[in-house]
């Protein structure tokens, strides 16, 4: 399933499932507490039993993890003292008798007081964002001007008291790159399209988007783009939006869904 998600680019459904096998083997091994066994001279088989399944259990994670955290994966193949891991390898164990080499610290864990000096380092550095896009349903409602017109002199009202919001404000918006997985027509309704978002959750997001106009729902399955994930749920007669997709629209005719530069994988925060 892992190997399949990788090959569908379907990243966030692969590392949910390498998470799911991490914490089996978590329970793995608080259930058999070898850090008590070590305790136990005469527990010294089962010690051995239990510290070599758990190793195993290490490496195979390692192998699964390589594609998107390769120098990880490249110092744990040193610490195991193995060749560089290749998904062929994921049937196989460490033999017999293998020895591995010292430990060496792999990870560090995020400091929370690292994070707030960052967070308030950004607050003297960076210039207060503009105001965030309006929602696509919204801008279907303005009136656009007739093809070939001159573009407007300016798209925003001139900076003045109240133009800016503070970096607080934005970082309160939870933007998300989104995978667009399927789009349809929604029955009765003449500017929405209902999508269907993959943000590297469990499940989808549903999100009506009033793009009907300019964007063929075929067209659009299959392309990445950017939602705010953390918008209330909104009820509507068709159905409950989930979220929000962005779009730009402005002195000319048209209405264009944002979209992230390549590579940029479903989940993936906007900062």
């Amino acid at each position: 399933e892992i190997s399949a998600a990788y090959d569908s680019r379907e990243y966030g459904r692969a590392i949910r499932e390498i998470m799911r096998i991490t914490d089996l083997a978590n329970q793995y091994v608080d259930s058999h507490k070898p850090w008590v066994l070590a305790k136990d001279e005469s527990q010294a088989s089962r010690l051995h039993e239990v510290c070599s399944t758990s190793l195993n259990a290490f490496r195979l994670l390692a192998l699964y993890l390589k594609p998107v955290l390769p120098t990880l994966a490249e110092n744990i193949e040193r610490f195991l003292n193995i060749k560089p891991l290749k998904w062929e390898m994921a049937l196989t164990q460490l033999g017999e008798g293998h020895a591995i080499n010292p430990y060496q610290h792999l990870m560090t864990r995020v400091d929370q007081k690292q994070i707030d000096a960052m967070i308030e380092a950004n607050k003297q550095t960076l210039a207060p964002p503009p105001s965030p896009t309006r929602h696509a349903e919204a801008q279907q409602h303005q009136p656009s001007p007739p093809a070939g017109s001159a573009p407007l002199a300016s798209l925003s009202p001139p900076a003045g008291e109240g133009s800016y919001i503070s970096i607080e404000d934005f970082s309160k918006v939870d933007l998300r790159v989104a995978k667009i997985i399927n789009a349809e027509h929604v029955e009765g309704a003449e500017k929405l399209l209902k999508l269907t978002l993959d943000i590297g959750e469990e499940k989808p997001r549903t999100v009506f988007a009033g793009i009907k106009s300019v964007y063929d729902p075929e067209k659009l399955k299959g392309r990445m783009t950017v939602m705010v994930a953390n918008l209330a749920p909104r009820k509507m007669k068709f159905g409950t939006s989930e979220g929000m997709v962005l779009a730009a629209s402005g002195g000319t005719p048209g209405l264009f869904i944002l979209s992230p530069d390549e590579g940029a994988q479903p989940g993936m925060r906007i900062k």
